[in-house]
């Protein structure tokens, strides 16, 4: 659960943070993606795992634990945005930047200047923007990656883990990319003329991580079955997002 949260926190930093272009096209489309891509696929790996040894019902209480998680750092966030800054912190800012930059005129105004450097990085972040699309993404996409593999392991008998945990992930994983951008483009963390590339991207190496991390996948899921002499099946669940029961 720690690792899950510390994978769904950093991950929404790293989507203000930087847009990724590796120079890959597929049809003439550029496959541009958030940095935030990087590290998320392995929040619905956890995802997998939690599901997969403990049912449906623990791995919603994990996920509400994570939406609590991003929700207080977005409160965060924006309550740094809105406090006075220091003018030694400006002067700072503009130190750093003009090491790179030294045709950069010095800022009139110290703390406007360090306030303008936070806002490019983690506006999306104090806005509450990114968090905003990450929380309507993740919390649609995470439910329902959780619901798919557990119907399909009652449905498969436990067999053929592989398919359930690439099946769910190319449900959840749509559901989570295509919100999270169409979210986070009409808040303007993102423009529109990068969208669809931004969609198309992150579901190819979202979905591609979860394929290449499936022997590691079985490696976790056997381990704790065994450790913990666990192997849940949601025959009886009730899958009702908003229980949050055991």
């Amino acid at each position: 659960m720690a690792m899950f949260v510390t994978v769904l926190l950093l991950s929404n930093i790293a989507s203000s943070a930087k847009l990724i272009d590796l120079g890959v096209s597929i049809f003439g489309l550029r496959l541009a993606f958030d940095g935030g891509t990087l590290l998320f696929p392995l929040a619905y790996i956890f995802g997998d795992v939690l599901t997969e040894v403990y049912g449906y019902s623990r791995s919603r209480k994990v996920i509400w634990i994570g939406f609590a998680a991003a929700a207080s750092m977005a409160v965060t966030f924006w309550a740094l945005a809105r406090l006075p800054g220091d003018p030694l912190w400006g002067a700072f800012v503009y130190d750093k930047m003009a090491a790179v930059t030294p045709e950069m005129p010095a800022p009139a105004d110290p703390v406007a200047f360090g306030q303008s450097a936070y806002d490019a990085i983690l506006g999306g972040v104090s806005t509450g923007a990114i968090i905003a699309a990450s929380l309507i993404a993740y919390w649609a996409g995470e439910f329902s990656n959780s619901f798919v593999l557990a119907k399909m392991k009652v449905l498969t008998e436990g067999r053929w883990l592989w398919t359930r945990t690439i099946g769910s992930t190319l449900v959840g994983e749509g559901v989570d990319t295509v919100l999270f951008v169409l979210v986070a483009t009409m808040l303007g963390v993102f423009p529109w003329a990068i969208a669809l590339s931004l969609m198309v991207a992150n579901y190819i190496f979202k979905v591609s991580i979860e394929a290449l991390f499936t022997p590691v996948t079985y490696g976790v899921v056997n381990w704790l079955k065994r450790k913990e002499n666990e192997d849940y099946f949601d025959r009886d669940t009730d899958f009702n997002p908003f229980k949050l029961d055991a």
